[in-house]
């Protein structure tokens, strides 16, 4: 009898369960993050710091677009030279001061300091969350996997912006909605550090049963990524515009609701609908892209909030943003695990992980273009407007892809490796 190695990393969504499961957690923490800005911060940049200026409010959403931006870029390639564990326990270190700085910040400017490192801390901690799960399931499940991932993240947003929203209405704007960040960040920190396990050599054993490809540079991983590759460059010009979009949502939905004349709670409904379709939805939406392909899923859903933009610029009762926001939410559902699976599909092992870093990159740049756009066009023609040239540019994204995407999964998908 041979002796054979059993310590060979075994993929799939079975064997890796307990530790996916953990990583779910973990990334609904990192979603918890997010979550405890999406209804207070907004209004605390008009009413508590008196910013008259949409653009000038909207800073605080441009300086965490960039710094979220750039870390993504990075954090895949160090989750490469160092592994992810340690690039997600640096995450969460960087994320405990923030909550203490939106509690006791009496200067704007620090507020947007807090977005910095709220940014730099996203992209440490849900870049390598996503890396992980890829790790681990290998590449039959990989629209599934990414639909709990995203799903976990973006249902803890909406529950927390739900959350603050009604201690906001009862105890204030500060500092109670925020105490539910530090928690957030502490088990986050607690988990990663005692609980995770690395899982950067299910990527190398992926690897090794592929055909050998030559290694790609950064400058050629980056060109490939967002310029070259049709499907790679396609997916990531629709994730910029679909966090555009989200950019939008987060500074601007708020203060619409507000304006016309809803109660602070009513608001928190509003702001919490469209990340919790978001979050339900990619529970179905990433299995789903497995079973049907990613190409037309991601073109629809598009498409679908283009519409739901249009509506919510045009109506003015909470029935009907309600509708609108849900509405809002499958699209985005249709479109967020997708793209990420896309991205998985098409990149080697080798350099999957710097393609989602560049992928990540560009998509989350876009909360800093839909921070600095939505702003100067709030400011010039006011909200409603601004939605309706947004929409316009959501509905021409997802004509790209219709017409420039390959299917990258299942019998239609091209031969990339």
């Amino acid at each position: 009898m041979t002796g054979q190695s059993t310590s060979q990393p075994v993929l799939g969504l079975r064997p890796n369960l307990a530790q996916f499961s953990l990583l779910v957690a973990v990334n609904g923490l990192v979603g918890g993050m997010l979550g405890q800005e999406r209804t207070v911060l907004p209004l605390l940049a008009t009413d508590v710091f008196g910013l008259a200026s949409y653009a000038a409010a909207l800073t605080y959403i441009l300086a965490f677009g960039l710094a979220k931006a750039a870390t993504n870029y990075v954090a895949g390639a160090w989750s490469e030279r160092y592994g992810r564990k340690p690039v997600l326990v640096a995450g969460w270190l960087i994320a405990i001061p923030v909550p203490l700085l939106l509690i006791w910040a009496q200067q704007w400017w620090l507020i947007v300091a807090a977005n910095v490192l709220l940014g730099i801390s996203q992209g440490l901690t849900w870049s390598t969350t996503v890396i992980m799960k890829i790790d681990l399931v290998g590449p039959e499940r990989r629209g599934l996997a990414l639909g709990f991932n995203e799903s976990s993240g973006y249902l803890a947003v909406a529950g927390t912006a739900l959350l603050t929203g009604y201690i906001a209405a009862n105890s204030g704007l500060r500092p109670e909605p925020f105490l539910i960040g530090l928690a957030y960040a502490a088990l986050g920190l607690g988990l990663s550090t005692l609980a995770v396990r690395e899982t950067r050599d299910h990527a190398v054993h992926e690897a090794s049963l592929l055909p050998v490809e030559r290694e790609l540079t950064p400058r050629e991983v980056f060109v490939q990524t967002s310029i070259r590759e049709p499907a790679l460059s396609s997916a990531t010009q629709a994730g910029l515009v679909n966090n555009l979009n989200d950019g939008l949502a987060w500074g601007l939905f708020p203060v619409l609701f507000t304006t016309a004349g809803l109660s602070l709670t009513q608001t928190g409904v509003l702001v919490a609908i469209y990340p919790a379709v978001w979050g339900l939805g990619q529970l179905v939406t990433g299995g789903l892209s497995d079973r049907w392909g990613r190409k037309n899923l991601i073109a629809a859903g598009m498409l679908i909030q283009a519409a739901a933009l249009g509506a919510i610029a045009a109506v003015d009762t909470f029935g009907a943003w309600a509708a609108a926001a849900t509405a809002l939410g499958m699209g985005t559902a249709l479109v967020y695990p997708t793209l990420l699976a896309v991205i998985g599909d098409v990149a080697h092992p080798a350099w999957r992980a710097r393609a989602v870093g560049v992928y990540r990159f560009w998509r989350d740049l876009g909360f800093a273009v839909g921070a600095l756009l939505t702003g100067v066009l709030a400011d010039a023609w006011g909200i409603r407007p601004a939605i309706w040239i947004v929409a316009a540019i959501t509905a021409a994204s997802g004509l790209v892809v219709a017409l420039r995407m390959y299917e990258t999964h299942g019998p239609e998908r091209r031969s990339t490796r």
